[in-house]
C-alpha cells in the first residue's frame, strides 16, 4: 500500500458512490460502487482474496472516488464508468470473452459477417453455441447471398463477383429493394425458416444437373448438405419467445453465474463466469445481469428470467421485461441454470487457479526467479524460406496473459538471405528506436526465440539507443525443444514440468505462431505475383479471374470471357502449356 492511498483511506466519506483505482501510470484498472464508500474501499486493503484481486489491489497506486446521492445513482454511474473505461480488471473479473453473433450492417451496401463487437450501428443474430458454429453460418449465407464481401467498397470488381457471390456494388448500380428482399430471406433463413432456400437451390441444382453443368450442380448440393448439417447441430426445441435465463451459484468467496439463451425456440448454452466476491453476493449478481447488456452490448431478449432477487437498481430498459417465474417451465428452466452454476463452480476454480498458475502466477515467478519487477514482455521471432520473404513478429504480454493489442509485424528491411541475428538487431533497433522517439513505456523484458548470438545483436541494437532492457534468450536443444534460459550471460536451467516452463513455452509457441501466419499471408501475396505480372495490361483482378480458371477442360472458352487482347492470351496459353 502506498503513503498516498494509506492517507486518502483515513478521509474516506460514509456515503454512497463509486470508486476508481488507477496503476503507477494513472491508468484506472478497475471501478467499483458502494453503499458505503469507506467500508467498501477500505475492505481490499485488509483480509485474504482471491489471486486475481489480490493482483489488482497490489498494482493500486492511487485512488479517486465520486460521491452520489443514493446506492441507484451510484450503480448507473458504475456502469457507465466501466463502459467509458473498460478497465482491465473489471474485465478480467467478470470475464472478457464475447459471444459469436451474425452481423447484417445497416450500410448502403449491407454485409452478413460473423463478429463479437457489438458495437456498430446493426442488427445481430444469435448468439451461437461456439465460434465455429457462427462462422459456419456465416459463410454458408455468403455463398447463398451475394452481398458485397468488401470493407472498403474498391474502384474495381473483386474475384467474388467473377464467381456470383457479390452484386459488385462497386461497379453496379443496385437499389435498396433489392437489398431488403435479401436480407429479409436471411432474416427469415436466421430464424430458422430453411425451407424456401432449401426449395430454391434444389430446384437450381436440377436445372444445372438437366443442362449437364454438374460443376455447379455439385455445388449447389454441397450447400444443401451444408444447410442439413447446421440444421443438425441445432439445440433442443423451447416453445418460448427469446428469453436469457439466469442462474447463480456461491461456494466460498466466489460467484458462479450461467446463463441460457433461448434464440429462433431453440437453446444455446453459455459457459459460466466466475469471479471474486467483494460485496453482497446478490447485488452482484443483479450488477452482473445490467452489465451484460449495458457494458458488454449484448442484445436484450424478450423475456429475462431470474431467480428471486431485488432489482429495484436495476437499469429501467430491461426491469420491464424480467420475470421470477414461481411454476410451470419457466420455473424449470431457472432451476436449470441455477443448478448448472452450482455444478460447474467447482470446475470453474480448478480451471481458473490452473489458468493463473500458468499466467500471471509464472509471471510472478520468472520476476522471482530474475531478480526484475515483470509487468509487460515482448516476444520476437523471425521467419522466411531460405532468406527470401523475411519477416518478424513480435507479441507482448501484460502480467502473464496475451495482449493482442501490443501485436507487432515487421517486414525486414535491410537483411539480405537467412541471417536469424542481424534480422534481430535490425528489428529490435527499429521497435525501440520508435518508442523512445515517441515516448512510450518501454517492456520490462525482452524474450529471444535464439541463443547467444541474437542476444548479442538485440543487446547491441539497445546500446546503440542507450536503453537498459534486460533481454532473455530460450535456448533449444538438438530437437529444437527449449533446454536452458540465457540471462546476463547465465545459464538458467528450469524444471520442464513447471508452469514457468509452461508459461515460456506458450510465448514460443504464439510468438511462433504469430510470424508463421504473418509469413504465409506475405508469402502467399508474393506468389500471386506471378509470371502474369510481367504481361502487360493484366491487373490484380485480371490476374485471379485468370488463375481461378487454370486447369478448367475449357479453358480457352473461360479465356475469351475476359477479354483480353490477342497478344496477352498467346501469353498466357504459352506460360501455362495449354
Amino acid at each position: 500500500m502506498t503513503e498516498l492511498v494509506r492517507e486518502k483511506l483515513k478521509s474516506l466519506p460514509i456515503k454512497p458512490g463509486c470508486y476508481l483505482m488507477k496503476d503507477e501510470n494513472n491508468q484506472i484498472i478497475y471501478v467499483g460502487k458502494a453503499k458505503i464508500l469507506a467500508n467498501r474501499v477500505k475492505s481490499y486493503f485488509v483480509g485474504a482474496h482471491d489471486a486475481k484481486t489480490t493482483k489488482m489491489v497490489s498494482c493500486v497506486n492511487d485512488f479517486e472516488y465520486i460521491i452520489t446521492g443514493s446506492e441507484k445513482e451510484a450503480f448507473i454511474l458504475e456502469m457507465n464508468l466501466i463502459k467509458k473505461h473498460r478497465p482491465k480488471y473489471n474485465i478480467m473479473l467478470m470475464d472478457d470473452k464475447r459471444y459469436p453473433y451474425i452481423c447484417i450492417s445497416q450500410e448502403r451496401h449491407p454485409r452478413i459477417y460473423y463478429t463479437r463487437d457489438l458495437n456498430k450501428k446493426a442488427k445481430y443474430y444469435g448468439p451461437y453455441p461456439n465460434s465455429k458454429a457462427a462462422k459456419d453460418v456465416a459463410i454458408l449465407l455468403n455463398k447463398i447471398y451475394p452481398l458485397r464481401k468488401c470493407n472498403k467498397i474498391p474502384k474495381r470488381e473483386c474475384l467474388y463477383y467473377h464467381l456470383n457471390q457479390c452484386l459488385a456494388p462497386c461497379i453496379n448500380e443496385v437499389d435498396e429493394k433489392t437489398y431488403d428482399e435479401m436480407t429479409s430471406k436471411i432474416t427469415h433463413f436466421l430464424r430458422g425458416n430453411t425451407k424456401e432456400e432449401v426449395s430454391r437451390l434444389k430446384a437450381l441444382m436440377y436445372e444445372a444437373s438437366d443442362n449437364l453443368n454438374f460443376e455447379k450442380a455439385k455445388e449447389y448440393k454441397d450447400i444443401l448438405d451444408e444447410i442439413e448439417i447446421l440444421k443438425e447441430k441445432q439445440k433442443m426445441e423451447v416453445d418460448m419467445v427469446d428469453t436469457d435465463v439466469f442462474g447463480y451459484a456461491i461456494k466460498e468467496n466466489h460467484i458462479s453465474i450461467q446463463i441460457f439463451h433461448i434464440r429462433n425456440k431453440k437453446m444455446v448454452e453459455r459457459s459460466g463466469f466466475l469471479f471474486d466476491i467483494m460485496e453482497d453476493s446478490i447485488e452482484m449478481f443483479v450488477e452482473f445481469v445490467g452489465e451484460f447488456y449495458f457494458v458488454n452490448n449484448n442484445p436484450i431478449p424478450k423475456e429475462i428470467l431470474l431467480p428471486e432477487c431485488d432489482i429495484s437498481y436495476v437499469d429501467e430498459r430491461i426491469k420491464d421485461i424480467i420475470i421470477f417465474p414461481k411454476k410451470g417451465k419457466k420455473k424449470e428452466l431457472v432451476d436449470l441454470v441455477s443448478d448448472n452454476a452450482k455444478e460447474k463452480i467447482d470446475i470453474l476454480l480448478e480451471k481458473e487457479k490452473r489458468n493463473y498458475s500458468r499466467t500471471t502466477g509464472a509471471n510472478t515467478e520468472l520476476s522471482n526467479l530474475l531478480g526484475i519487477e515483470i509487468h509487460s514482455i515482448e516476444a520476437f521471432d523471425n521467419s522466411n524460406i531460405q532468406g527470401y520473404d523475411s519477416i518478424s513478429a513480435m507479441v507482448n504480454y501484460v502480467d502473464g496473459v496475451k495482449n493482442k493489442k501490443g501485436y507487432r509485424k515487421f517486414k525486414v528491411k535491410t537483411v539480405v538471405g537467412a541471417d536469424d541475428a542481424k534480422t534481430m538487431y535490425e528489428i529490435v533497433k527499429r521497435r525501440y528506436s520508435r518508442l523512445k522517439k515517441e515516448g512510450s513505456k518501454m517492456p520490462d523484458l525482452i524474450i529471444m526465440d535464439g541463443a547467444i548470438n541474437q542476444v548479442n545483436y538485440a543487446t547491441r541494437a539497445l546500446d546503440e539507443l542507450e536503453l537498459n532492457i534486460p533481454i532473455l534468450g530460450l535456448v533449444k536443444d538438438d530437437n529444437h525443444k527449449t533446454d536452458h534460459l540465457l540471462f546476463k550471460d547465465k545459464k538458467i536451467y528450469i524444471e520442464k514440468r513447471s508452469d514457468l516452463f509452461y508459461f515460456l513455452e506458450a510465448i514460443q509457441d504464439e510468438v511462433h505462431r504469430y510470424a508463421i501466419t504473418f509469413f504465409r499471408t506475405t508469402h502467399g501475396k508474393n506468389t500471386m505475383d506471378s509470371i502474369l505480372d510481367n504481361i502487360k495490361g493484366i491487373g490484380k483482378v485480371k490476374k485471379m479471374q485468370i488463375l481461378s480458371i487454370i486447369g478448367k477442360e475449357n479453358f480457352i472458352e473461360e479465356l475469351d470471357k475476359l477479354k483480353l487482347t490477342k497478344e496477352q492470351k498467346e501469353k498466357i496459353i504459352a506460360i501455362y502449356q495449354i
